[in-house]
């Protein structure tokens, strides 16, 4: 079996054997024991016997977790070795991977992710509210007992509709059914946030509607010109004017100016890197609170810049302040204080794109509001569908295909997080 491996896998520092018949070239995988039983050739991949399969950073269940297989995923195959914690072999699915032979099976398949298409809206699942009567969910369509009753306003993903006696029925991600007359769908926001190369000179209008002045003052408009939220205008001047605080230059012109109030604005700002960043280039996201903006770095070089939701109030719904790394990233996961003695509850199942950094405070994607720019949150950051997916690409560590979640490591660590 001879597959192109774009991994350093050489740092592993495995023993080779040849098949039974034929010689195998040492430099292609798999890389095997040198005294064990051959490993047959038509093997391809990993399966999962059933669920998901954790996946340890070396072979031994005392080594550090690496992450979590997606249920019903093939992962590449890249050799094995006998170690203590597992009755048959552990298997090689990737750079500091493996997984115990005793809860997976070779299988002839080639690797594959059981991951949904992303949509257009950069979210891999359609989501749906709960109505306001409640909803049951039901092992199968038209089921007499439900086996989980969904409150009002509790949102979950839809993987597949289907109609049944006349009736329309959703299959959420963890395979239940719920009558769709009972839901009705999220209508995430579309905004996004800019790449950029070094200037940070702009911001983003964040009042619902925005006058535009045709110099430093309120004496004189541009005509009947407005701003509307989310529009993104230039940041070229400041200046304060009496009765009127902080104006901005929106225009690079400054023969036909046009000014606006700072106060309907939102303007990203450069920080200098923390100490914990020590590589010239190494990647890097500032969160100020302040002006509710988010800037991804490369060094010292802003790359990306968009608006964050973070927690309101104070105590356990407030970010926290403080530079961390992020310990563990999540293609999806359910948020919600159900197990809480409290009068109201909520539940997101799917939260996509989540980067906890910070205990279990994570950036993440929100599908459920559109208030970027303002603080919103229970206490993460939230952020919008597209800059959640763009963010979570940007990051270390990266989530390998077929993985649900992936852990750092020592040849990959955490990007790092700074709230102020």
């Amino acid at each position: 079996m001879k597959r192109p491996l774009a991994l350093a896998l050489a740092f592993l520092g495995l023993a080779t054997s040849a098949g039974a018949d034929e010689p195998r070239d040492p430099a292609s995988p798999p890389w095997l024991d040198a005294d064990d039983l051959p490993v047959p050739e038509w093997v391809r991949s990993v399966a999962p016997r059933r669920g998901d399969l954790v996946i340890f950073e070396s072979p031994t269940r005392h080594a550090q977790r690496r992450g979590v297989s997606l249920a019903g995923a093939r992962l590449g195959f890249y050799g094995t070795t006998r170690a203590w914690g597992c009755v048959g072999r552990w298997l090689l699915v990737g750079p500091l991977a493996w997984v115990c032979g005793d809860s997976a099976d070779l299988s002839s398949d080639e690797p594959y992710a059981p991951v949904p298409t992303v949509l257009a809206d950069s979210l891999p699942f359609s989501y749906f509210f709960v109505g306001r009567d409640g909803a049951s969910a039901y092992r199968s369509p038209g089921d007499e007992a439900p086996e989980r009753d969904l409150e009002a306003g509790w949102a979950i993903s839809v993987v597949e509709q289907r109609s049944v006696q006349g009736e329309r029925w959703g299959k959420t991600s963890h395979g239940q059914w719920v009558p769709m007359h009972d839901l009705f769908p999220a209508r995430p926001s579309t905004f996004h946030g800019e790449r950029v190369d070094s200037a940070l000179d702009f911001a983003w209008v964040v009042s619902e509607r925005a006058n535009v002045f045709a110099a430093a003052g309120l004496g004189r408009s541009a005509g009947s010109k407005v701003k509307v939220r989310f529009e993104r205008v230039g940041w070229h001047a400041e200046k304060t004017v009496a009765g009127a605080g902080l104006m901005v230059r929106t225009s690079a012109e400054k023969d036909s100016p046009e000014w606006m109030l700072a106060r309907d604005l939102l303007h990203p700002t450069l920080a200098a890197r923390p100490a914990e960043v020590v590589g010239d280039n190494e990647r890097w996201i500032d969160v100020d609170r302040g002006s509710q903006t988010l800037v991804a770095y490369e060094g010292s070089k802003p790359v990306y810049a968009t608006l964050v939701s973070t927690g309101r109030g104070t105590g356990e719904s407030m970010t926290p302040a403080g530079v961390s790394r992020i310990w563990v990233k999540l293609f999806t996961s359910t948020m919600d204080n159900v197990e809480r003695d409290l009068d109201k509850h909520y539940s997101m199942e799917d939260v996509p794109y989540v980067q906890f950094f910070n205990k279990a405070v994570a950036i993440h994607g929100a599908f459920w509001h559109r208030e970027f720019g303002r603080v919103k949150s229970h206490g993460c950051v939230n952020l919008a569908p597209q800059d959640a997916k763009v963010l979570f690409d940007f990051t270390s560590p990266h989530l390998p295909e077929g993985w649900a979640a992936v852990f750092p490591t020592r040849l990959e660590p955490g990007t790092v997080i700074r709230v102020r």
